[in-house]
């Protein structure tokens, strides 16, 4: 029964006395054989795609979890070294027949009725209106016969753009603007006093980075799928990398949004159709380049005014225009304005291309050259447009637009004919729209206590990413450049392979995708002897770096 064993641990002999060992029947009650709930492992799609997917969703996610502002754009850069490569959309370049892309690449839905949304008409009462208006009338007046007819130009012209017909419209628009601007903020504000808490910036830097899907591939994306294990996806969609650059006239911002116009369960009706165009926007006449990512609304992080009221913008372009597609350009020009410059607001919040927003963003638009303006009000209520997102998001962004009219008819003998009342009193409405305080958590995706780089307590860590922040977002290109395939490259090397014996000295030869680098994959910084912290210690002379 009972057995003895003797275990030699380091030359001591320790007795272990083992027991037999006994069974015994126990009774067990019925409600612990009965599981309260079963929860079975998830299922994961091993294919190609599944894993893909995945890559990118914990992508997301990690750029979700970053607590500041800074730290989720350098994320997004961290895949490219020399940057995406983004379809490049300028303000002042407006393809033809481009309006049914503008709306696709930002699922925008326009408002079929022309004019500024019912919301405008409890703004401010109508004796205001009326007050007010006659106030202003004779000053503008004035402002638009003085820079129409008395104002010299040559010294803010370059003697080379004296003769140009777009250079001097925007010059006297950009003019006219500023001038319009100030009446209608020293006459507005007794009634209105958030606009002397309003900030007002001059030809700010106006950017914004996205990712759009359910683009069709590319005859070389196509061919390039043939080949190996890719064929049965040689028509599945793409996503676009979008990089946009503003040229905003001037732009108001103030501590609070707007008020929301429509909710956005409001913003999911399905009447709300958005035009499908899935074709290469290269067909168009855009271009793509490797440009790294950067949402800028016009100021930095930390800047306590982050919404936008009201922005001015220049359609001298116009002047030199050889279609006849007026409304629809201005009307994609306000789209791209717009949704950039709500998006790079939106990063600032903590939201991005790949996570939306809990609520909407409003700005309101004047496009202008001077004499015709045109209004928009655009609603942001979704960012999410990459991948299947693009199809089957249930929100749209929304856009009121009202067509271009003449403010006056013509000057003449320092006198203004015709001004048009009707364009005063919608911008009257603009700046009387007085935004207001949330009682919801407007930052929802950043850090309780560090949500930018500044909040960062660390001394080293925080001028370390303030330094390489600003670097990035200068967009300047690297000391040295992508290699380069050239074109006897493509057909000796690549395509027909007819120089065997030659040596291999190409990146691409030996299978590495430069385009694919990464941005943390470089050579760090050498400290001398001088500046280390402990110079006789042999490791720490690089330079410690800080990416997200």
């Amino acid at each position: 029964m009972f057995v003895h064993l003797h275990l030699r641990l380091f030359k001591n002999t320790v007795s272990v006395l083992k027991h037999g060992s006994k069974k015994y029947l126990t009774t067990v009650s019925n409600e612990s054989q009965i599981a309260q709930t079963v929860h079975y492992p998830e299922i994961l799609d091993m294919s190609r795609e599944g894993r893909k997917r995945r890559g990118w969703q914990k992508w997301y996610d990690e750029i979700k979890r970053l607590p500041t502002v800074e730290e989720k754009l350098f994320k997004i850069n961290m895949p490219r070294y020399y940057g995406w490569k983004s379809l490049l959309l300028d303000e002042h370049f407006i393809p033809y027949n481009s309006l049914d892309h503008a709306q696709y690449i930002t699922r925008t839905y326009v408002i079929p009725e022309r004019g500024l949304p019912d919301f405008y008409n409890n703004v401010i009462t109508n004796e205001e209106l009326e007050s007010i208006l006659n106030n202003i009338k004779s000053t503008i007046e004035d402002t638009i016969a003085f820079e129409y007819s008395s104002r010299k130009r040559k010294h803010e012209l370059k003697e080379e753009e004296l003769d140009s017909k777009v250079k001097m419209e925007e010059v006297v628009a950009n003019s006219v603007v500023y001038q319009i601007n100030r009446i209608l903020q020293s006459n507005i504000v007794t009634i209105r006093p958030h606009l002397l808490e309003a900030q007002t910036d001059f030809d700010p830097r106006v950017e914004a980075f996205w990712f759009v899907g359910g683009i069709e591939p590319s005859g070389l994306t196509m061919s390039s799928r043939r080949r190996g294990w890719f064929k049965h996806t040689v028509n599945d969609p793409v996503h676009n990398t979008v990089q946009y650059y503003g040229k905003s006239v001037l732009h108001l911002r103030h501590d609070f949004p707007l008020n929301e116009i429509m909710s956005l369960k409001e913003c999911e009706d399905s009447s709300f159709t958005v035009p499908q165009y899935k074709l290469d926007p290269r067909s168009l006449g855009y271009v793509f380049k490797y440009k790294h990512a950067t949402n800028i609304p016009g100021f930095w992080p930390g800047d306590p005014c982050e919404f936008g009221l009201l922005s001015y913008h220049n359609c001298a372009y116009l002047a030199e225009r050889k279609f006849d597609d007026k409304d629809d350009t201005l009307l994609t020009q306000a789209i791209f304005a717009s949704y950039s410059w709500l998006l790079s607001q939106a990063c600032y919040q903590g939201f991005s291309t790949f996570h939306d927003l809990t609520y909407p963003l409003v700005n309101q638009m004047a496009i202008t050259n001077g004499q015709y303006w045109s209004l928009y009000v655009y609603q942001l209520n979704t960012t999410l447009l990459h991948s299947e997102n693009s199809d089957e998001n249930p929100r749209r962004n929304i856009c009121w637009a009202k067509d271009s009219v003449k403010l006056f008819d013509k000057v003449e003998g320092e006198k203004v004919h015709g001004l048009n009342t009707d364009v005063l009193k919608s911008l009257i409405k603009f700046y009387a729209n007085t935004p207001m305080k949330r009682n919801i958590n407007m930052k929802p995706y950043l850090g309780q206590y560090v949500q930018k780089i500044a909040d960062i307590k660390s001394d080293i860590r925080r001028d370390w990413l303030e330094r390489y922040y600003k670097h990035l977002v200068t967009n300047r290109p690297r000391h040295r450049h992508a290699p380069e395939i050239y074109d006897w490259q493509k057909i000796y090397l690549i395509d027909n392979k007819m120089c065997p014996l030659m040596k291999k000295r190409h990146p691409f030869q030996f299978g590495i995708a430069v385009t694919r680098r990464r941005l943390d994959d470089h050579a760090k910084k050498w400290i001398p002897r001088r500046f280390r912290p402990i110079p006789t210690k042999k490791f720490g002379n690089y330079e410690h770096t800080y990416y997200p």
